[in-house]
Order: structure tokens, then C-alpha cells, then sequence
């Protein structure tokens, strides 16, 4: 059983990742960090875990932790992960994995200096609707891919996160919220590297100073056009789309681990329709982890995937200012090879 530490047990840690933690096979948690020790207690408290810090580096320190997973707000992921890297801890962090493409390459080379596990918490690769998807362009049943489009709306105006309006804490609006979700389903589906990103967005008096709305165009390497909206205005919606040249595969609510998703396969007039749950995606994502930590396996979201959609982010933000196409940095690969 591997024992985790939580840097940033907010929101997104107690809607989310403790269910997942209760659901999974070979994880736990036995510490927290929050920035007050009496919110660490009350938190700890709740969800009956034996140790609370108001101390990162304690926490990263504490011997009854095996590694972290890091769900601090994004501009304190440089930090954690750097923490817990120097504690010799296996780290997972949440997406985005940092404010930009430069802070994630600190980190991939600290955990490689270091010997120590870094991946990143992209848990909609655990999905079975997305597993599904890309089993279907892996078997060629819907030709070469044309056109890909990947939505992620949200309404945000009285969300929690109240941070997510703040550039300095955000590193931007849903383009890095859930841009980054859209970005890594479409490069793991379509096995395919996004080239380079045009970028449109709007704002209003509410989305302080980020973006209120997006839409990235993506040039991927084989040729195929993408497409990403993304939205903290509308209802949550999370449709995905795949059209190849002889067939065509979608899902209404790609995302949803709350409810059942229906996958369509649409091949002139036959249609194939399969109905999945993602119910245990998290439980998934941290046993993946965890068997990785384990060295049973290997964790498919590295530090290196992570940076890579991060530097398509850079290129969304840089265009959003040119307005022109950008092109996406390399600066992963070098890594890779040296």
C-alpha cells in the first residue's frame, strides 16, 4: 500500500480525490498540508488522516509518506513538486503542471537529476470513454484522422476557486483550467504532437484578468486540424469528436465521471453505439501511480507529457497576444535525448 502526503487539500481534493483514494486498491493517505495548521486538523480530522502539516516541507519530509501528490493552485506547483523531488518522493501533479513551460522544465530535470518519479495528474487518460476512442483510431476503423474537436465548458462565476480569475495564481483562465484537459485527450487519442496554435479568446467585467472564453486552433504533425473551446460562461459540457475519412466516432460528455457516456461510431449509414462508466477514473489514475511507484509499471502521464501540453498552452497564450499562428516548442525532446 502506498502511502500519499497532499500538498493543497481544497476543493478539488475533497470532491474528488479522497473518493478516488477510497475507490483505489493500492493507495491511501496519511498526511496534509494546508496553509493553516487548525484548517490541516479539521480537514485531517474529517476524512480520518493521521497527520495534518501547515508545513510543505514537513509534510514532504514525514516518514509515514511514500510519495505526494501535489493539488496546491498552479503557482505553487513549482514549489511542491521541487519539495517533494528534494525529499527523494515519488510526486504526481495536478494539471496544469505549471505556469509555464520553463517552470516545468525545472522540474523534469530536477526529477531526473534526482532519480525520483514525476508525472503528472491528466486523469481523463483513464477514462474509458477516451480509452475507448483511441482504441478506435489505433484499429484504424476511422481512417485517417481529419478534423478533431474537444469542448470543456464550465460555469466559474461563483466557483470556489476563486483564484481561477487571477493570472498570477492561474497562469490563465480555461485555457489552462481545462484547455489543458482538451490538449492532452486530443495528443493521447490521435497519438499525434500538436505543431502549432492559433489562438481567439474573449473576456467580461467578471474574468478578472484571463480569459472568459477560447477557441485554439491546432496543426497536428500528421496533418489532422483540431479544435478547442473552451468556456467558464456555459453549463459543463465536455463533447469530444474524432472524423476520419471513413468513419466518424463522438461522445456528448467525453469527460463526465458523474454520469454514464455514450460513445457513437458512425460509418455511412451504420451506426455502433457502446455506453460507458468513468466512475472509477481517479481510483485508476492514483492505482496507476502507485504501481509505478511500486516499479510495476510505468505511469503514462511522465513530467516530459506534461511539459509538452504546457508548451501548447505557451503557444495558445503567445498567439492570443501576436495573433498569429505559433508554433509549439521542441524543447521536450531535447530532454528526452540528452
Amino acid at each position: 500500500m502506498i502511502r500519499y502526503g497532499i500538498l493543497g487539500f481544497g476543493l478539488h481534493a475533497g470532491r474528488r480525490l479522497m473518493p478516488g483514494f477510497a475507490r483505489a486498491r493500492n493507495s491511501t493517505v496519511t498526511a496534509l498540508y494546508r496553509r493553516h495548521l487548525d484548517d490541516a486538523r479539521a480537514s485531517a480530522a474529517h476524512y480520518k488522516i493521521p497527520h495534518a502539516f501547515d508545513s510543505a516541507a514537513d509534510l514532504c519530509r514525514c516518514p509515514e509518506v511514500d510519495a505526494i501528490f501535489v493539488a496546491s493552485p498552479n503557482n505553487f506547483h513549482l514549489e511542491h513538486v521541487l519539495l517533494a523531488i528534494e525529499a527523494g518522493k515519488p510526486v504526481l501533479c495536478e494539471k496544469p503542471m505549471a505556469m509555464n513551460g520553463d517552470e516545468c522544465r525545472r522540474m523534469v530535470r530536477a526529477a531526473h537529476s534526482a532519480q525520483v518519479l514525476l508525472g503528472v495528474a491528466h486523469v481523463f487518460r483513464f477514462n474509458r470513454s477516451v480509452e475507448k476512442l483511441r482504441e478506435q483510431i489505433a484499429a484504424g476503423r476511422l481512417g485517417k484522422p481529419i478534423f478533431v474537436r474537444s469542448e470543456f465548458s464550465f460555469p466559474a462565476r461563483t466557483h470556489a476557486r476563486k483564484w481561477l480569475t487571477d493570472s498570477k495564481i492561474s497562469g490563465g483562465g480555461p485555457i489552462a483550467d481545462v484547455g489543458v484537459h482538451c490538449v492532452d485527450a486530443l495528443r493521447w487519442i490521435l497519438h499525434d504532437e500538436i505543431k502549432g496554435v492559433s489562438a481567439i479568446s474573449i473576456s467580461d467585467p467578471d474574468s478578472g484578468d484571463v480569459e472568459a472564453a477560447a477557441v485554439l486552433s491546432l496543426e497536428f504533425a500528421c496533418g489532422t486540424l483540431g479544435s478547442v473551446q473552451v468556456s467558464t460562461r456555459a453549463d459543463y459540457r465536455t463533447p469530444l469528436e474524432i472524423v476520419g475519412e471513413s468513419a466518424s466516432a463522438k461522445a456528448i460528455d467525453a469527460f463526465s465521471v458523474d454520469n454514464p457516456v455514450q460513445i457513437t461510431l458512425r460509418q455511412g449509414q451504420a451506426i455502433e453505439k457502446e455506453t460507458v462508466s468513468n466512475a472509477d477514473a481517479y481510483a485508476r489514475q492514483i492505482d496507476a501511480f502507485s504501481a509505478a511507484v511500486e516499479g510495476q509499471a510505468i505511469f503514462p502521464i511522465s513530467g516530459e507529457e506534461g511539459w509538452r501540453n504546457q508548451q501548447v498552452l505557451d503557444a495558445a497564450f503567445r498567439s492570443l497576444k501576436s495573433g498569429k499562428f505559433e508554433l509549439v516548442s521542441a524543447a521536450t525532446m531535447q530532454i528526452k535525448t540528452s
